[in-house]
């Protein structure tokens, strides 16, 4: 396999990279240069050709307009000349894209075939992408990195109007963005929250062309690191008393990092001045002024903020640092039992943060972007709303003065380095790569389907999992799917990390999404059908309007709400279902409450549920309702199994699933977990072979 990948965005080479010369040389060249590292590892990558535009550089010695740099025996940089000889931001890439298409064409022309799929990365790329991809028929993977919608928004919050310049540019890359997320194959996000909310602003959003393949990275140099010389004399010339905890932050000096946020935040405080030192680390930098407009400015803006809360001796902030000086850092914050703050407006991922963790320390973090999925992956950080300085002032001093709290989640922090693997990364893009360009053939219709929950269902025990992708080789004629609480995103995620096949079909967020994987067994389509149904008398702004009138619910977090499911945490009351209905009820409305594992709640239409959404996939595939199978463990699974003739409940279900008269046809299993799934499929399909006795 041929991997294109383009990239023309910053300064690009195949090491040493200049990080932070430019506002575009940052954490998307290290994930781009890391991927293509581990992808050679894989004996079915044959050939990786990254390509960029070629410029001349005055603020750097490097030489950006070398032809070819041969990086490693199969991965070769290729930098083709475009009208501007000279380097451009971003900002300004637009006007070459019609002579950087024409050099690219040049050179696929020269290719003995051409190659079998173009990675386009961030949003000129993706234009670039999309015009070759038309002309040539080549499939394109689309990984905007970070989004120009969410950017707008960002730039737009406080703000009474953008400047006319701004708004431009802002709205040609979002125009390429949308060509890019209408023609790509496949694109590939790094987090739900890019997944479900971000491109979710877009005119071509489409979830079953989106998947989540969280980045890799590195760790090892950061899990055993440990304070050097350099690092303790680079801090001396700024710290009164460098013993104290630090709260440590590492970013570019751009508008979306929000650094100046965290100074204002620690100026406010005399609390928290007290209790720790801040030290931030904003890039190289020689002359402010001789930097970008945009780098010089923030870094202004941070020193001024400096001067008026008067922090000299409390805040550092070096000019200098080399790269092996990073893991230091990190390790100098946790000896002191630091903090690592990430306050950006928005994270598209984050990978300081997998830096921090490896390193010992615990987050503070945005909730917007992949922060969200980090923290919840390994419960070793808080998110913060970064626009409320408040929140900032109160989780660090919480953290600080709470010493368990602290080493509970440093100690969780290693969980990054299991969690986010570029072998495990590339694992899963090779794969879906593979399928993309090879397609097979749409599997044969199912005579019977197999529909399970996920959590504690089908996962929970390891050699359940085993047991289960084995047996289920052996079933060639029955089709597999999940009914879920979680969303599209993270249903796949799960499975994925378990190694569990592609379901045929998923029905997310508790019966309210339905979708159907394609004939290329990569992506997916959602029933719009099912979807237009359920949206029937469904009142969602004046139902939640009317549940904040009850205090003992605290709504989830925004990624768990969804266009047809509202959720909430609840005190676990078993009266709480009746009481929301009476008081839905008494203001008109209507809706199915579920209660599942005691203390969540979900809002649903009221013809949305997992058994009326198993019901209508089993109509849509002409499945007998005899060759229907479900399985559950939770009360948001009851709808489902007492309305299937065909239900397991597995050994470890709860919420007193078995409770009533109407699950009295449920298949106990003795099994716990997918072992309980096979048992009871095998129970089911005996019966049947013996004419319906049991």
């Amino acid at each position: 396999m041929h991997i294109v990948h383009l990239a023309l965005q910053g300064c690009l080479r195949g090491s040493d990279i200049e990080y932070g010369i430019t506002a575009d040389t940052g954490g998307h060249i290290r994930y781009l240069l890391e991927l293509v590292e581990a992808s050679e590892q894989d004996p079915a990558i044959e050939r990786i050709t990254l390509v960029t535009r070629a410029f001349a550089s005055e603020f750097s010695r490097v030489d950006y307009t070398c032809p070819v740099e041969v990086i490693s025996p199969k991965i070769n940089l290729v930098r083709l000349p475009t009208t501007c000889a000279n380097y451009l931001p971003k900002e300004d890439l637009w006007q070459e894209l019609p002579s950087f298409i024409a050099a690219f064409e040049e050179w696929l022309a020269s290719l003995p075939k051409p190659p079998d799929v173009l990675h386009a990365h961030y949003a000129d790329a993706g234009e670039v992408a999309a015009e070759i991809g038309a002309r040539h028929a080549i499939p394109f993977v689309f990984t905007a990195h970070s989004l120009g919608r969410c950017k707008l928004k960002c730039l737009a919050t406080g703000q009474p109007s953008l400047d006319t310049q701004t708004q431009q540019t802002l709205q040609r890359r979002i125009a390429f963005e949308e060509r890019a997320i209408r023609d790509a194959t496949l694109i590939i996000a790094s987090s739900r929250d890019e997944a479900e909310v971000q491109y979710a602003d877009y005119l071509h959003y489409d979830t079953g062309r989106i998947r989540v393949i969280p980045p890799g990275s590195h760790l090892d140099d950061f899990t055993g690191a440990s304070s050097t010389p350099a690092i303790e004399a680079m801090m001396q010339p700024f710290l009164t008393d460098p013993s104290k905890p630090v709260l440590l932050a590492i970013a570019r000096p751009v508008t979306r990092k929000n650094l100046a946020a965290l100074v204002s935040a620690y100026g406010q405080s005399k609390a928290l001045q007290q209790r720790a030192n801040l030290v931030i680390v904003a890039g190289v930098r020689e002359h402010i002024d001789a930097l970008e407009p945009e780098l010089a400015d923030n870094l202004h803006e941070i020193l001024t903020l400096i001067d008026d809360y008067n922090l000299y001796g409390h805040v550092a902030y070096p000019k200098h640092h080399s790269p092996e000086d990073i893991p230091a850092l990190y390790a100098w914050a946790r000896e002191r039992c630091g903090i690592f703050i990430n306050p950006a407006l928005n994270e598209p991922f984050g990978l300081t943060l997998l830096e921090a963790s490896a390193a010992g320390l615990p987050l503070i973090a945005t909730d917007s972007g992949g922060p969200s999925d980090i923290i919840e992956q390994c419960n070793n950080g808080v998110l913060i709303n970064p626009r409320h300085n408040d929140e900032i002032i109160r989780q660090a001093l919480d953290l600080l003065q709470n010493s368990e709290r602290w080493q509970r989640m440093a100690d969780n922090g290693q969980e990054a380095v299991k969690c986010y693997d570029w072998q495990r990364h590339t694992q899963c893009y090779h794969d879906l790569l593979a399928r993309l360009i090879q397609p097979t053939l749409g599997p044969a219709q199912p005579k019977a389907l197999l529909i399970c929950d996920i959590d504690n269902t089908l996962t929970g025990s390891p050699d359940g999992i085993r047991a289960f992708i084995q047996w289920y080789e052996t079933q060639p004629t029955l089709g597999f799917g999940v009914a879920t609480g979680r969303s599209f995103h993270s249903a796949l995620s799960i499975l994925e990390q378990a190694g569990i096949p592609a379901p045929l079909v998923i029905i997310s967020s508790v019966g309210s999404e339905i979708y159907y994987r394609n004939p290329n067994g990569v992506t997916y389509q959602q029933d719009a059908e099912w979807s237009a149904r359920i949206d029937r008398r469904w009142q969602q702004e004046a139902l939640e309007q009317a549940l904040r009138d009850m205090p003992e619910l605290t709504p989830q977090g925004s990624l768990e709400q969804r266009r047809h499911k509202l959720s909430y945490f609840s005190d676990g009351d078993p009266t709480l279902i009746a009481r929301i209905q009476a008081h839905l009820k008494k203001r008109g409305l209507a809706g199915t409450v579920i209660q599942s594992h005691s203390r969540y709640v979900d809002i649903l239409p009221v013809e949305a549920s997992k058994g009326q959404a198993v019901e209508h996939v089993r109509k849509r595939l002409h499945i007998d309702s005899q060759s229907l199978y479900v399985a559950g463990d939770s009360g948001n699974d009851l709808d489902m199994l007492r309305s299937v003739p065909c239900s397991i409940a597995v050994a470890n279900h709860c919420d007193g699933l078995l409770d009533g008269p109407e699950v009295a046809h449920v298949y106990t299993a003795r099994a716990h977990h997918a072992l309980g799934v096979i048992e009871g499929v095998q129970h089911f399909q005996r019966r049947q072979k013996m004419g319906g006795s049991a």
